[in-house]
């Protein structure tokens, strides 16, 4: 799902390319793309984007008549730009949204289709669809910590709340909690004030970095690889894979469609933490550490193929 780096580069490429900009045409294909029906989509049609803003993981344009049309893109929505008119298929290509200047495409790879667009008669109607999370960016490291400790989360949990925090999921949390040499399941309200200094830290520079390392691999052209999985992130995307920075093989934790990446050297103090589906294969035997886990696994695989 894109997040806030991904979110803000997309808003500068658009804003190049919408901004002040008729939206003559809006074409909308997919059947539960639109999630609004008053007012009607083609309202904003005829008008000028007058402002472009970012609601978390949504997009929102607003528009010289006071509307405001919301994108957000889920796991796979992804927005590309064209020279020319385009005609969505339903299909892949959900919507179509046709300036004087290009048009915008929204597509959704995969059979789920869960991208929506709303359209809301004013910014406070917009409200509505606005969790309320904290802008980690501009805000004070005391700012920081009284949201973190309202409740009693987990880290993972803590960051990935867009009531809590705006704009963070599930990539770029593993980066900020590897960066800052934190648990994902340490719990908030345990933290002491060094080990919270270190988190606000590293929010601070891994979503300032990203978002530098996106912005400057666009050049200026519309983001088109956007993706949760980057080569160059530490931990997100790469379970099994040696840490980058002393070697251990990257571990999970799986729950749902989603997991938690983590180093057991540089977060846990050498601790494995117990995943769902492994729990399940190993039982009583859990292991210790990552040379442990390795270990029994392969006794389990041995065992299993002389049975068979």
């Amino acid at each position: 799902m894109p997040e806030l780096p991904d979110i803000v580069v997309y808003i500068e490429a658009m804003e190049q390319r919408v901004l002040g900009h008729v939206l003559r045409r809006v074409r909308v294909a997919g059947p539960f793309l639109l999630r609004t029906a008053e007012p009607p989509v083609d309202s904003v049609e005829g008008h000028k984007v007058s402002e472009l803003r970012r609601i978390g993981k949504r997009i929102a344009l607003g528009f010289d008549n006071g509307m405001w049309l919301v994108f957000h893109l889920m796991i796979s929505g992804r927005l590309h730009w064209k020279s020319k008119a385009v005609v969505p298929d339903g299909r892949r290509t959900l919507g179509a949204f046709e300036f004087d200047s290009g048009t915008l495409t929204l597509t959704e790879a995969g059979a789920k289709k869960r991208a929506s667009l709303h359209l809301f008669a004013d910014e406070a109607a917009m409200t509505a669809i606005d969790p309320g999370g904290l802008e980690a960016l501009p805000a004070t490291r005391d700012a920081f910590a009284a949201v973190l400790t309202s409740e009693n989360h987990t880290l993972k949990r803590a960051l990935t709340d867009p009531h809590l925090f705006s704009g963070i999921g599930n990539a770029y949390s593993d980066e900020i909690l590897f960066h800052g040499q934190l648990s994902p399941v340490l719990l908030t309200r345990r933290m002491d004030g060094e080990a919270i200094d270190r988190l606000y830290q590293a929010t601070r520079e891994t979503l300032n970095l990203w978002t530098k390392m996106l912005r400057e691999a666009a050049r200026g052209k519309f983001p088109e690889k956007v993706t949760a999985f980057r080569e160059e992130m530490f931990v997100h995307g790469r379970y099994g894979l040696p840490c980058r920075r002393c070697g251990t093989k990257i571990q999970r934790i799986r729950y749902a469609s989603n997991e938690t990446n983590y180093c057991p050297t540089c977060q846990t103090g050498g601790k494995l933490l117990a995943d769902r589906a492994l729990s399940r294969l190993l039982r009583e035997d859990w292991p210790r550490s990552p040379d442990e886990m390795d270990e029994r696994i392969q006794t389990k695989k041995s065992a299993t193929q002389i049975q068979e």
